[in-house]
């Protein structure tokens, strides 16, 4: 690459319990980095929410304290930095007024469930059922989505129903409702989505990558509330005065799972796994759309440009992983911090017969049971603690299992050859070294871990540092130096032992359904 010295890229990654942002220097190392968690509310079950204003004051710091942290180390970022790339949460839903730029009500958060008998009403009344959108968005109709919790707002804030009767209502996901008030919010803040993150909300044509008119006719939602939708890598606008780095340009901009398939370089054939909260392993289709039979999702996997070929992928995303460890520590109290789970885990030699299906909010991928709710199932005199934790950590690898069988049978992968295929991982769970090799064992198949596990802010820098010149195509997808170094977890495991805990975890599925009107 043919720049000059002193060249940084910064991302911000705004995620379901928190915020980063990191400064990646030319050869795309962190060099800087600031995070903070925000509040989660729950106010019912099954409900989740965020505060927007919250969330943009942590984004604030994050940048502040990332630019003092780089400049105290010696690096020159004021003069060197040349634009920033945004990565976030999906589906969490927003509105606000256009005129005031207050939120009309609390972020609906992604794993929220409020909105189930919306979705029944429209299996009902839709000559499709729960597959009567697939066709133009690959989704089916689901409490995960942004189009339901649109919905829900419309029906229940008397606040968003003035608003949108005055034309004063604004709908966006995390990334529409940070670039507009980066960009000058009530002082002609720019109104825009990605392609990644439109392709989340149920609302935009997979082929078109616009607005879908009669999935908007047939929810009744106004396009004057949608945003423009752009692409992944382009100049999207500068941030307003009153931000840090004001001025500077925003050129990047995907939902936090597509830029960790990025972040990978994930080409055609490749898959990724991001383990967070949930866990979200996306297949990269090529420039075609392939629809699911086995229950997974359809959506774009990036398009590095206006320009530029739509890549698509096929998705599986598991609603409870990391939140699974959080809930034991937070919740239970059987731990003090996630790192402690791994010792515990250790402690005995197998689950001793112990299951835990983590469906706090139902199943996701490729289940989609939002009658499911969480079971532990096995428990004997003999079971402790070791069990439980080992049980947590196997529920992890179990569901996404899940979700990569399902992949292979979709895209018709055959499944004598599965050694050949190698899972990237990424996110925070995955410096637990008994995770990663659990998931090789279940699989079957090498699981591969980078040196630098956050890949998700890794691919909103490339985005962005791709539209503004400091890094080409063939530099981000030159995957021999990416996977220099990077920790291969080799399957262990019997393949009579795999079949049998493989059968035990469809039986523990099997207990969690229909269990929702236990509460």
């Amino acid at each position: 690459m043919s720049i000059e010295e002193d060249v940084f890229i910064g991302a911000i990654d705004q995620g379901t319990s928190s915020t980063r942002f990191i400064i990646y220097d030319k050869s795309a190392k962190p060099i800087g980095s600031h995070q903070v968690e925000f509040t989660q509310f729950h106010p019912q079950a099954g409900w989740v929410e965020h505060d927007p204003i919250e969330i943009l004051e942590s984004v604030k710091v994050c940048m502040t304290k990332a630019i003092d942290k780089a400049t105290a180390n010696g690096f020159q970022v004021d003069k060197g930095l040349k634009a920033i790339g945004l990565t976030n949460q999906r589906e969490t839903t927003l509105v606000w007024s256009k005129s005031t730029g207050s939120p009309l009500h609390q972020a609906i958060v992604w794993m929220d469930v409020r909105t189930a008998s919306i979705c029944r009403r429209l299996e009902n009344e839709l000559s499709g059922g729960r597959t009567h959108f697939v066709e133009s968005c690959g989704l089916p109709i689901s409490t995960y989505f942004s189009a339901l919790k649109i919905l829900w707002l419309m029906e229940n804030v008397d606040a968003v129903k003035e608003a949108i009767k005055k034309k004063d209502a604004l709908f966006g996901t995390v990334d529409t409702w940070l670039i507009w008030n980066l960009t000058g919010g009530v002082n002609e803040g720019l109104h825009v989505t990605d392609v990644t993150n439109a392709s989340r909300t149920m609302l935009m044509n997979l082929k078109t990558l616009r607005w879908d008119e009669s999935t908007l006719k047939a929810l009744t939602i106004p396009p004057e509330i949608l945003p423009k939708i752009v692409s992944n890598s382009e100049v999207i606008g500068n941030i307003a005065a009153g931000w840090p780095i004001s001025g500077m340009p925003i050129s990047g901009c995907l939902g936090d799972q597509h830029a960790a398939m990025l972040g990978q370089v994930c080409r055609k054939g490749e898959a990724k796994s991001t383990y967070g909260t949930g866990a979200f392993i996306l297949l990269n289709t090529g420039e075609g759309v392939v629809q699911s039979k086995h229950g997974l999702l359809s959506t774009v996997a990036y398009k590095l440009g206006p320009n530029a070929p739509t890549n698509y992928a096929l998705e599986g995303s598991v609603g409870i992983a990391g939140a699974a460890v959080q809930w034991l520590r937070d919740g239970l109290g059987l731990i003090s911090n996630a790192a402690e789970l791994e010792a515990m885990a250790l402690a005995v030699e197998s689950n001793g017969g112990v299951y835990f299906v983590p469906a706090f909010n139902g199943l996701f991928a490729p289940w989609w049971r939002d009658d499911a709710r969480g079971v532990f199932i096995g428990f004997t005199g003999h079971t402790n603690k070791g069990h439980l934790a080992r049980a947590v950590l196997e529920s992890i690898c179990f569901q996404v299992k899940d979700v990569i069988d399902a992949m292979h049978n979709d895209s018709g992968a055959d499944q004598s050859n599965k050694e050949e295929f190698l899972l990237r991982v990424d996110g925070g769970a995955t410096v637990n070294n008994l995770l990663m090799q659990t998931q090789a064992d279940l699989l079957a198949t090498p699981v591969i871990r980078p040196v630098d596990i956050e890949t998700t802010a890794l691919g909103a820098a490339y985005a962005a540092g791709l539209a503004v010149g400091v890094w080409k195509e063939d530099y981000i997808f030159d995957s021999k130096d990416k996977l220099q170094n990077a920790n291969i977890f080799r399957p262990l495991m019997a393949e009579d032992l795999r079949k049998k805990k493989a059968d035990s975890w469809l039986k523990a599925v099997s207990r969690s359904f229909d269990l929702a009107d236990l509460s």
